[in-house]
């Protein structure tokens, strides 16, 4: 490979760190000295120590094993089996093999329902040499998963697998729905396998850490609200409700350590005895325990859409949190959307109705001076001493009036008011964006994921 295994470490570590898979320098030694106990030639065994030693959570599982295969791969493109020995399968012990197929497809077919992983790999790799090579110009090549799929076409072969293993038996029953389950896990394996392989070979060509930066995404936590897509909005719904428990639980904290109870006149006397009935030393009573009132303020404009999406999911949780919850969305004007997120109410539905009914736009663009006093305006009542103020969007208003001593105003009737901003600080402040004025009435914290706002939520204490 023309690189020593240290210099393989170190890559490999330093592309860890780069994709968001915190490896301290310890970490990093603890992988060193447990490559010294095992088989370096057995590459599980050195899987296994690299991901004892350096991955603490499971959500760094994937990429960890993602970026293992590139810098660690199972085999170079000259250690590939011949494409002409393609629809077969691997030799078996004593130099004998199995007859191979006489169609890569029925090949697939077989091993859909009936192969091992390493035999899906082999598989996966002899038709990427076959199927997956595309020529660039004199010289170059690209490597491409769809052109395999494509010419396999692996969906296609359930309705014949379903004939062969159901034959003779009644279809529609637990038989059949467990065929297509074992089937389409075996076609999972596959399209796996040949990303895989795919990336290797581009690795090879191009440089492992070319390809390791664009292989791997990031971990959960650390996905941009603004670039999630909806598959990461639904890996996301699962986090929400231990956030939105945390969060209502800081701000219980706040309250209590802000406010002391009211004076025990009976303790207070009582302890003045010790001095000569001079009460030196006031008692109070706890205060009692107290479930908070929060109003959120969310910016569900078109250029804020993601967050919008799970700033929204977290309002849906916060109010089986909070003793009263009231929400407001706006563009360039303002409506109440409590009404859409009642307890027990389908989130996905809430949001279909408040898309069609909630009254938040009158032109279009974003305007939140104007939003911020229609707000003040029809719903000042919703704001009080006991009452939580929490703020979402990216304070980018259009070049319109910021109107400050609205938000001044509303600001000084709450018990405190928090603004969270999913943009990166560093773009505060650019082109419409008016966050620092914002930020000087009410404390502006960057929140780009779910990372960031739990550290947010534990500041909080």
């Amino acid at each position: 490979m023309g690189e020593s295994l240290v210099d393989r470490h170190v890559g490999f570590v330093r592309a860890l760190r780069e994709a968001g898979v915190p490896v301290s320098v310890a970490e990093g030694l603890d992988a060193v000295r447990a490559l010294r106990v095992i088989d370096l030639a057995e590459r599980e065994s050195l899987r296994a120590a690299y991901a004892a030693t350096l991955v603490k959570r499971p959500v760094h599982r994937p990429g960890f094993d993602v970026l293992f295969d590139l810098w660690f791969p199972p085999v170079m493109s000259g250690a590939t089996a011949p494409a002409g020995d393609a629809a077969g399968s691997p030799a078996r012990p004593g130099g004998t093999a199995k007859a191979p197929a006489a169609e890569p497809r029925e090949r697939l077919a077989e091993l859909l329902t009936g192969g091992s992983d390493a035999e899906m790999r082999e598989f996966a790799r002899a038709m990427v040499e076959r199927y997956g090579r595309q020529q660039a110009g004199p010289g170059r090549q690209n490597w491409f998963s769809y052109s395999v799929m494509r010419a396999l076409s692996p969906e296609t072969l359930m309705a014949g697998i379903l004939r062969e293993a159901l034959a003779g038996r009644e279809r529609g029953g637990l038989a059949e729905r467990a065929v297509r389950d074992q089937v389409t896990a075996g076609i999972r394996r596959f399209e796996e396998a040949v990303a895989a392989d795919v990336r290797r070979r581009i690795a090879e060509d191009s440089g492992v850490e070319r390809i390791a930066r664009s292989a791997v995404r990031p971990p959960l936590d650390q996905v941009e609200f603004l670039r999630a897509t909806r598959e990461d909005l639904s890996r996301l719904r699962r986090e929400v409700y231990p956030l939105a428990r945390r969060l209502a639980a800081r701000l219980v904290i706040r309250r209590r350590r802000g406010r002391r109870g009211r004076l025990d006149f009976r303790r207070t006397v009582r302890a003045s005895l010790q001095s000569g009935g001079v009460p030196l030393t006031p008692s109070f009573r706890p205060p009692r325990p107290h479930r908070p009132e929060l109003v959120v303020l969310c910016d569900v404009s078109d250029s804020v859409s993601s967050f919008a999406h799970f700033t929204l999911l977290l309002t849906y949780a916060l109010s089986e949190q909070f003793a009263k919850v009231r929400a407001f969305g706006f563009v360039d004007t303002v409506d109440e959307i409590t009404r859409f997120f009642r307890p027990g109410t389908d989130v996905v539905d809430a949001m279909t109705r408040m898309a069609n009914e909630a009254d938040m736009v009158r032109f279009g663009r974003t305007n939140y001076g104007h939003a911020l006093e229609r707000f003040a305006e029809r719903h000042g009542d919703a704001v009080g001493p006991k009452t939580s103020l929490l703020i979402l969007g990216d304070a980018r208003s259009n070049y319109q009036p910021p109107a400050l001593d609205t938000l001044k105003a509303l600001a000084g009737r709450v018990r405190n008011a928090y603004w969270l901003n999913p943009e990166p600080r560093a773009q505060w402040d650019t082109g419409d964006s008016v966050a620092s004025a914002y930020a000087a009435v009410v404390p502006m914290t960057e929140c780009r994921n779910v990372s960031q706002l739990t550290a947010f939520i534990a500041d909080l204490a």
